[in-house]
């Protein structure tokens, strides 16, 4: 094999030697490069991607999570291109022009609007369009196994669902920069509650619906609060990434679907699997509606655990405005009280409702907010035993879920209309943070 390579390593020399006219000098090194030695494999670098600051604890996520951690933190600085773009072209109109558009293309189609800008009628291109995995009949259901749930429900969105998105020390930013936290609380609190009412009101998520206006106005909203943002010098895109990035709408997303179930799991409401899946289906349409990636939309309760799991782990612990909006929010009832009596019963109500918060939470993160311990959490514990063994007894016995979808809408009437006073919650585009 030695006298083989040494024979062709000479007959190209020679060829060379001929090229050349016969005037040959060797080059250097070219018969090392002609050799029968292996060629070496030349591996490119890794590119090593970067995130903002609060993607944290990343080497241990890798260990559990895999690539898909990398695969996540990209949507950390990913805003919603569509109605990001909708709103970029609306900006050079006066508030009241702007709006009358979008609630005209609302109500009546993007085509009875013949000032629309295009980036606008892009956006109602990808809202007119219904995905073909969606099924009306199963967004009603969805919506109507909310409902059942009844007052649960509600303890589920203040207790847990609106305090965990409050966890996100970074997620929280957009909220905290208002300055008007213990103020505004009461508001943001009723206004959430008719979002929830209309989304799953029988009809709300079909294309004409309540739900889905409410849906379309608060993603502009969120649009418009990322504008403004990314234009303030308060705003550090190294540490907190886009203003409301894909990252938090996805967990924003969770907030109103799967943590809503594994709260009313942990006051002892029970669904049907069904029940269940037409509630995931709910939110998955939600999820399109509002904004959210593809890529993020969950299908089921295993998807979506394992997408909260990982962005929890991938998140510090709450900070200064987490315990700030938490607070607030259980105190709300006190905040918006108007007279001596309603004080005091809210003040009672306050200390039930850090207990139900941190029955709900989790020992941990109720630590981490500043919540008091108090003996009303084994009240909570009891509540939740009560509401497992009601339920199943009446479910074997008569074969019928143990809450009416009837009584939860007179409930959400009732809590809607007491909070918003007389104030219809529009959802308007805002001017300022």
């Amino acid at each position: 094999m030695e006298r083989v390579c040494r024979s062709l390593a000479a007959m190209r020399e020679h060829v060379i030697h001929l090229r050349h006219g016969g005037a040959y000098t060797k080059a250097r090194g070219l018969t090392s490069r002609l050799s029968c030695a292996p060629p070496r494999t030349i591996r490119a670098a890794k590119p090593v991607m970067t995130f903002p600051s609060r993607f944290v604890r990343l080497d241990l996520a890798r260990e559990q999570y895999g690539d898909r951690v990398d695969r996540l933190g990209v949507f950390l600085s990913k805003g919603d291109p569509l109605a990001d773009a909708a709103v970029d072209s609306l900006a050079g109109f006066p508030a009241g022009v702007r709006q009358s558009m979008v609630d005209r293309a609302l109500q009546d189609g993007i085509a009875a609007v013949p000032d629309a800008p295009e980036a606008l009628r892009a956006l109602f291109a990808q809202l007119d369009h219904v995905p073909f995995w969606v099924d009306g009949a199963r967004l009603d259901r969805g919506g109507a196994a909310f409902l059942r749930a009844g007052l649960l429900g509600g303890m589920v969105l203040g207790a847990y669902s609106l305090v965990a998105g409050y966890c996100s020390p970074a997620g929280n930013k957009p909220l905290a920069f208002s300055g008007r936290l213990a103020q505004d609380a009461p508001r943001r609190l009723a206004e959430t509650g008719r979002f929830v009412q209309a989304v799953s009101t029988p009809g709300g998520m079909h294309r004409y619906g309540d739900g889905f206006k409410a849906m379309v106005k608060v993603r502009l909203v969120h649009a418009s609060v990322r504008r403004m943002l990314l234009r303030s010098p308060r705003w550090n895109s190294a540490a907190w990434g886009v203003p409301i990035n894909q990252y938090d709408m996805s967990g924003t997303a969770l907030l109103f679907s799967s943590i809503v179930l594994d709260g009313l799991d942990k006051l002892g409401f029970q669904m049907t699997a069904e029940e269940r899946a037409d509630f995931m289906h709910l939110w998955r349409y939600g999820a399109y509606v509002i904004g959210v990636d593809e890529e993020l939309r969950c299908t089921t309760e295993a998807e979506a655990k394992a997408l909260w799991d990982l962005l929890s782990n991938t998140q510090a612990p709450p900070d200064d405005d987490s315990r700030a909006l938490a607070n607030a929010l259980l105190d709300s009832g006190v905040t918006a009280a108007r007279t001596p009596e309603e004080r005091v019963r809210a003040e009672r109500a306050r200390v039930v409702g850090y207990a139900l918060s941190r029955h709900l939470l989790g020992e941990q993160f109720a630590d981490w907010l500043g919540y008091p311990k108090t003996p009303w959490r084994y009240a909570v514990r009891l509540f939740q035993a009560i509401n497992e063994r009601a339920g199943s007894g009446v479910a074997r016995a008569t074969g019928l879920p143990f809450a009416r979808v009837e009584r939860g809408v007179q409930y959400w009437k009732f809590v809607v209309d007491t909070g918003l006073r007389g104030v219809p919650a529009t959802f308007e585009m805002p001017d300022r943070v």
